[in-house]
């Protein structure tokens, strides 16, 4: 048996395992910076597999680090498992039915992603302890993906300083290398405070705080036209001031996520919106406090590492799903709007395929296949944190098909196939590509060299500077460490 059969093989007889993992976390449910059941179960598991497990890490309670091995190349695995709010959804549904109202649930798939990343380290762990090879394997247990860039904080602490190779998946639709850049993203909150007054009686004597953050979105929907076309501006409202119309509102807040291809072009229009938040301020007599609440850098995919991780995707290929999965797949393109959605971005993005391949990509319901590794030199239009780990560590990425074609991201459709068979495959065969990998670069040094002077290249004269400043600390809720702390 060889070293690939030995570790398929492996993560074969124990799937089950590490899908009741997966099923349990999905369960959790938890938002970011929350995610302590998901937390300490993987911890646990780490640490019965015999890792040496680093707890509470860069000031976020529920980061960690799982390390196996004193000597040689050290491979990092990153798994993230936290949840998105107002997502909750019963299993296995074709209708949209919340599991608890206003609820979180895993519209991402990341209770598959770090479970996946999770058998995959555990896989290696094996291995090279079987095999009296040297080599460093780590999971990074990375908390908050979901705005608050988890990575982003453990960079800036130098956790991935000694690191010589980083390895990530993704739950999607297909099966495809992640070799795309991504957008950096900074988000903060704006807070605006003004004077109470009776609307009737004394509307005079107030200063609206819900007036100032109107005008503020209004000001900066107006600045859209006046940005590069790649760049994103989003916000969410998360105080309106209270429920009393005959109140003149004394407080508002409201939640602005700014992306573009570069964080320098990020920051200068996070300047912007910051003017016209002290604009809307003045002319309401308000005052406005900026609180910055986290950041991340565009993604810069390692071709050497895309390389290695292509040629074992190849190899496994993707899932093989049964007809009673594609049956539910064609029933649930039925809720979805534009089924073809998600087809037709990568179909943008892969202009070169030939025409035959493209209408069976728009066409197919599971995907079964990987598609080729020819993705151009472009931004998708998306953000992650695993961007700050690219700056400084060699990286690149998969996707496997865990979900049915054309399911959009953060929706409950989503959310409901957490469970299913469908996204167990994927995960597993994600566990494979990410395990045979490491071993290749444990094994091949020379590799690690190339990745490292490729990433050295693609960076010229350019530093990294991480975009989350010193005084910045995560937004953990006071209770996590104490529930983290207790057994």
């Amino acid at each position: 048996m060889n070293e690939s059969d030995e570790i398929i093989n492996w993560l074969e007889k124990n799937k089950e395992r590490f899908t009741q993992i997966s099923d349990k976390i999905w369960e959790f449910a938890e938002p970011r910076f929350e995610e302590v059941k998901s937390a300490k179960l993987q911890i646990k598991t780490l640490k019965e597999e015999g890792f040496t497990v680093t707890q509470g890490v860069a000031d976020m309670p529920t980061a960690f680090i799982g390390s196996f091995g004193n000597e040689g190349s050290v491979i990092a695995i990153l798994g993230e498992y936290d949840a998105l709010s107002g997502l909750s959804q019963v299993p296995n549904s074709l209708e949209k039915k919340p599991l608890e109202e206003g609820n979180c649930g895993h519209g991402c798939g990341h209770h598959l992603l770090g479970v996946g990343s999770l058998a995959a380290a555990i896989a290696v762990k094996n291995f090279l302890e079987k095999n009296n090879l040297p080599g460093i394997i780590r999971y990074y247990g990375c908390p908050a993906e979901e705005g608050g860039s988890g990575k982003t904080f453990m960079v800036r602490e130098g956790l991935f300083d000694d690191v010589d190779i980083a390895l990530c998946w993704h739950p999607f639709s297909m099966n495809f290398m992640f070799s795309i850049s991504t957008l950096a993203n900074v988000q903060a909150y704006f807070r605006f405070t003004g004077r109470s007054a009776h609307a009737a009686a004394a509307p005079h004597l107030g200063r609206s705080a819900l007036d100032a953050m109107e005008l503020m979105n209004v000001g900066t929907n107006f600045l859209r036209e006046h940005i590069i076309p790649e760049a994103r501006v989003h916000y969410a409202i998360t105080n309106t001031g209270g429920n009393a119309p005959n109140v003149v509102q004394a407080t508002s807040e409201v939640l602005y996520l700014i992306r573009a291809p570069t964080i320098l072009q990020v920051n200068e229009i996070y300047d912007r919106v910051q003017k016209v938040a002290k604009g809307a301020a003045m002319m309401t007599g308000t005052e406005v406090e900026v609180v910055f609440d986290k950041a991340a850098s565009n993604f810069i995919p390692n071709d050497v590492v895309g390389s290695v991780l292509y040629k074992h995707f190849q190899k496994i290929g993707g899932p093989k799903f049964t007809n009673d999965e594609r049956k539910f797949g064609i029933e649930l393109r039925k809720s979805i709007q534009d089924a073809g959605a998600e087809a037709a971005m990568f179909t943008k993005f892969m202009q070169n395929l030939n025409p035959v391949l493209l209408e069976k990509l728009r066409k197919t319901v599971l995907f079964e296949f990987v598609l080729p590794n020819q993705m151009p030199k472009i931004v998708a239009p998306g953000s992650t944190d695993v961007g700050d780990v690219s700056w400084v560590v060699p990286t690149n990425q998969i996707g496997t098909a865990c979900m049915v074609s054309g399911t959009p991201a953060h929706s409950w459709q989503l959310v409901t196939q957490g469970k299913m068979g469908i996204a167990h495959k994927g995960m597993i065969v994600a566990a494979k590509v990410l395990a045979l990998s490491a071993i290749e670069f444990i094994k091949n040094p020379e590799l690690i060299t190339q990745a490292k002077e490729e990433l050295k290249q693609t960076l010229g004269n350019t530093e990294y500077l991480t975009p989350i400043a010193p005084e910045v600390k995560p937004n953990v809720p006071d209770w996590v460490k104490l529930a983290m702390s207790q057994q």
